[in-house]
């Protein structure tokens, strides 16, 4: 499947653009009319630098509000196309995008809609070039794609044919599937774009929130199904009008688009099956998605290991041994790991810098993700040493695969083999529930796309959850049975040097168990700093739910935060924040598979009241 991309998706200028696309791996462009006009390279420049990058130049665009209007206006429109024609043949482009009429149509007659696009595909023709009509989800009269086919129908010129648009098609709530009858060849061009699903008016939506395949809640497998059902074999390109994308780092964007694409080609062939093969459109496929088994380990990067390493052992953490020849430290605790790096940690005091993921073929999941584009982490490793295969996620943290439960051999770097485990005391760490991480505000929708498509998550539903620092947009990221989950949750736009500097918005590693009371009394006993709840949240908490005075009082007691749905308890409690992390500890009961919601306005206000007196 050639692969292209608009340019109005990217930051900065048209050279930055097509350089980005070209690192990226994408096969062409579309060049947006305004990045053009603003471009200090002439047209000619345009066509060599693309000539040289190896990119095809795909489709000129847009050419707005042309059909349905008076001859005198038409007229002027004809000139106006005959002038962005000469444009295409300096450029050595072949396709122009015509948009439906949104503001100057006037008379509401298919009849004259295509005798006007004829008179326009006639000009055309003269140029060599071909025009692809495409029906604007907003546009005055024509506004479905099946309204547009059938004047492309009567327009009845080889060189108009239909662009297929995913967002005009499902923000409307249209049937994708009449697509499949469809002559491919007279569909000439498809751009694609995901959306969060919001209520709001359909432009809005369309000029500031669509993101790449896989970011947002469309089913774009289906839809690309349906496209390749009916012959089309050209292009696929990606339309992205989004405020963040055009503000953040261009190539790290255009390989998120990239991404989202290869991505979309393997859910789309494995939704085709065998089906695939009878269709002219290639769609490449990816190393098979693996279920992962659990959390291998969680790393703490710090340069004082002994912040950590004390806190550790106050949850009952055993410290099993120093790496044979690196600062690094494991500790162990029922099936949780945690790493304590101090390489190359200057001027760090804690934070969450990697996770590694139990699958049944690690080779297989790197494979997958380098597939799909994810930047490797480079570790030394001598040569009776194991290779942890790992990746750079947008938002930095390295994610590693490892092997099941139990035959990890990068234990044994740490002094001795594991011991078989004694029968646990209740109340001890059984594992890693989740792993909480911040993101910064332009990589949100990456991480989102990059921990589905690598570590085969599902995206749950997002939240939003107000804080002092302003509204936390929060999603899960979880296996189905809920083995490994990440909680993403986006620092908002302007904090980032706060957080740098203060440390206002820790990310955490969430650990399980089976008594979180018992576990709670001996962490105080052994002198741990827990997060303090204020009292207003028991008051509210006795009015919420029926609980004893004496049950309300252990809560207090300990610091512990409580919640309570139609399938069971959850409690918990935070330890204080080191640096730029701390641990949550937690008990599910009786099926409770949440993560206390009701409860992270508490936690982030009394980190906020914390941090705040602690810089005073």
């Amino acid at each position: 499947m050639r692969t292209s991309i608009a340019t109005v998706c990217l930051s900065g200028t048209l050279e930055e653009k097509m350089l980005a696309c070209a690192k990226a791996g994408f096969d062409g462009i579309e060049i947006f009319e305004q990045d053009l006009t603003v471009s200090p390279m002439s047209p000619e420049e345009v066509k060599a630098l693309a000539h040289r990058l190896g990119l095809t130049l795909d489709l000129f665009q847009p050419f707005r509000d042309f059909e349905g209007v008076e001859e005198e206006i038409l007229l002027a429109n004809l000139r106006r196309a005959e002038a962005k024609f000469q444009l295409m043949q300096r450029l050595g482009m072949d396709l122009m995008l015509l948009c439906s009429n949104v503001g100057t149509a006037t008379i509401d007659d298919d009849k004259l809609f295509a005798e006007q696009i004829r008179r326009l595909a006639d000009v055309a023709a003269r140029y060599g070039v071909r025009i692809a009509y495409e029906a604007l989800a907003w546009g005055k009269y024509v506004d479905t794609y099946q309204h547009s086919w059938e004047i492309v129908k009567l327009v009845d010129r080889e060189n108009v044919g239909l662009c297929i648009d995913s967002f005009h098609i499902l923000s409307r709530g249209d049937d994708p599937a009449q697509i499949a009858r469809i002559p491919g060849e007279k569909i000439f061009f498809v751009q694609l774009a995901d959306a969060p699903v919001l209520t709001m008016d359909i432009l809005s939506w369309s000029r500031h929130y669509r993101v790449f395949p896989g970011e947002g809640g469309f089913e774009l497998d289906a839809f690309l199904g349906h496209l390749v059902r009916s012959g089309y074999s050209g292009i696929v390109s990606l339309e992205i009008f989004n405020d963040v994308f055009r503000q953040s780092n261009v190539e790290l964007t255009a390989v998120d688009g990239l991404r989202s694409l290869i991505w979309l080609q393997a859910r789309t062939a494995a939704l085709l099956g065998s089906d695939a093969q009878d269709y002219p459109l290639e769609l490449d496929a990816l190393p098979g998605a693996q279920q992962a088994l659990g959390f291998d380990f969680a790393e703490i990067r710090t340069e004082d290991p002994e912040l950590i390493a004390g806190m550790l052992a106050q949850l009952g953490f055993s410290f099993l041994g120093q790496h044979r020849r690196k600062p690094v430290q494991l500790w162990c605790a029922g099936n949780a790991r945690i790493i304590v790096n101090s390489q190359r940690s200057r001027g760090v005091t804690a934070t969450v810098s990697g996770l590694g993921v139990q699958v049944p073929d690690p080779v297989a999941g790197r494979a997958r993700a380098t597939d799909l584009l994810a930047k490797p982490v480079l570790r030394h490793h001598t040569r009776d040493e194991q290779e942890l295969a790992g990746f750079r996620a947008p938002d930095a943290t390295e994610v590693f695969f490892g092997s099941v439960a139990g035959t990890s051999l990068w234990e044994t770097e740490f002094g001795a083999h594991r011991q078989a485990p004694e029968e646990a005391q209740r109340g001890g760490i059984t594992g890693i529930d989740h792993i909480n991480l911040a993101q910064p505000w332009q990589a949100f929708d990456e991480s989102v796309l990059f921990y589905t498509s690598v570590l085969n998550l599902q995206a749950r539903p997002g939240t939003e959850v107000p804080s002092p620092m302003g509204l936390v947009r929060s999603q899960v990221l979880r296996t189905e049975d809920g083995c490994v989950r990440l909680a993403l949750n986006i620092v908002p736009k302007g904090l980032e040097a706060a957080i740098e500097s203060h440390h206002e918005y820790p990310e955490h590693v969430a650990l399980h168990t089976d008594d979180v009371v018992a576990l709670a009394r001996r962490a105080q006993r052994a002198g741990m700093e827990f997060l303090q709840v204020p009292a207003n949240y028991y008051e509210d908490l006795a009015a919420r739910f029926s609980i004893d005075e004496r049950s309300l009082a252990t809560l207090k007691e300990l610091n512990l935060l409580y919640d309570r749905d139609e399938h069971g308890e959850f409690l918990h409690f935070y330890t204080a924040t080191v640096g730029n992390m701390f641990f949550e500890v937690l008990e599910r009961r009786d099926g409770y598979d949440g993560y206390g919601a009701p409860n992270a306005p508490v936690r982030l206000a009394a980190q906020f009241e914390h941090n705040r007196f602690d810089r005073h």
